[in-house]
């Protein structure tokens, strides 16, 4: 059997790629204001990085509810739809494929955000964490997250159909699929886990109810768009943002069998990429292997060996990057030819700004 590379073209649902490199989503904050609007700008930038595989977008807000962070886009008005197509437009231009990543922040938000000064979760808990706001002066800090108010039956019915309505605008605007970004502490993590889901209704307490949400998000998006173009991203073994829950792993095998029978077409793994994080456990990666046979795509600070290694084992099919793709808008080249990769710079570049830090990184030479 032919080995494996992160070089050669391969299948993800409806989608054919060229390689098995993902740029990974990263939050940029460069929507116009107001209206956060996507721009020519950011469409420049995505087409620099078009030699990966697959393009997954910044998260991308369902609606004004789901923002938590000042500046990202949305994908909710005609506007936004309209500045996503200029996006997917570029990529298409050279030859890339470009998920957007569906979001919604939960608690994760901030009361300036919202009108009555209150986010929303399945329960009225604390996240103790921060999120980036931009003050009265135009200048970005990190602000502590309120109390959220609890979502009632009625609101979840409502962000669910929230969720399929982006999806639609996502296809609309030209994206040849999308993620729905079910991981780091966002909304959907939220009724996951025990730790930040208190409900007594069928959205909470039985891992069945807690995975609920999940699937009636997955179920709305695949059977408006197609499951062949609709891919979840989980977090199983990030704990911050009160997030540590021993069941998470139990949850998210519950929901990577329902995702194989509904025929999703791709689980993608945010793994923690601190340098002292812990390991993935291999038995982990076996378990999800053995119940979720569809592409399996994990990003946590991966080095060629190592993404190889699991590639060869079977126990993944696509690696996304997310840091090397800021300052080396070519990756796959250096990747590939082993070259050297340029250093971000300064990092009061990496959120909001104008084009420095973000489209000025040079292409290495034709000649190196």
């Amino acid at each position: 059997m032919k080995q494996r590379t992160l070089f050669e073209n391969t299948q993800v649902g409806a989608v054919e790629l060229k390689s098995r490199i993902v740029m990974a989503p990263m939050t940029r904050a460069r929507a116009a204001q107001p209206g956060n609007i996507p721009t020519a700008l950011m469409a420049e930038y995505y087409q620099q990085r078009a030699g990966a595989g697959l393009i997954i977008t910044e998260a991308t807000q369902i609606s004004p509810q789901g923002q938590g962070y000042s500046w990202t886009p949305g994908i909710h008005s005609a506007e936004q739809v309209a500045g996503w197509r200029l996006v997917t437009d570029a990529v298409h231009k050279v030859d890339g494929k470009i998920f957007s990543q569906l979001w919604h922040v939960g608690r994760m938000s901030h009361e300036s955000f919202h009108p009555d000064g209150k986010p929303v979760a399945p329960s009225a808990l604390s996240p103790d964490a921060q999120v980036w706001v931009v003050n009265s002066n135009g200048v970005g800090e990190m602000v502590a997250c309120p109390v959220p108010r609890e979502l009632t039956n009625d609101d979840i019915q409502q962000v669910i159909a929230d969720y399929r309505q982006a999806a639609i605008n996502a296809m609309a605007a030209g994206f040849d699929g999308v993620e729905i970004h079910g991981g780091n502490g966002y909304l959907i993590d939220q009724f996951l886990r025990r730790t930040s889901n208190k409900r007594t209704d069928e959205y909470g307490g039985s891992l069945a109810n807690r995975v609920r949400f999940a699937q009636e998000v997955l179920e709305a998006i695949s059977d408006a768009i197609g499951a062949d173009r609709t891919g979840i991203r989980l977090a199983p073994f990030i704990t911050q943002r009160g997030m540590d829950d021993s069941q998470t792993s139990e949850a998210i095998l519950a929901l990577a069998a329902w995702c194989e029978t509904k025929g999703i077409a791709f689980i993608h793994l945010a793994e923690a990429d601190w340098d002292d994080a812990p390991q993935v456990p291999y038995e982990f990666r076996e378990t999800l292997r053995a119940t979720f046979s569809r592409a399996i795509i994990v990003a946590g600070n991966y080095t060629r060996e190592k993404a190889d290694k699991l590639l060869a084992a079977g126990m993944v099919d696509l690696v996304a990057f997310g840091r090397p793709f800021i300052a080396n808008p070519d990756f796959p080249r250096r990747l590939k030819g082993n070259l050297p990769l340029a250093g971000i710079g300064n990092p009061a570049t990496l959120f909001g700004g104008t084009e420095v830090g973000y489209t000025d990184y040079p292409l290495l030479a034709a000649e190196v």
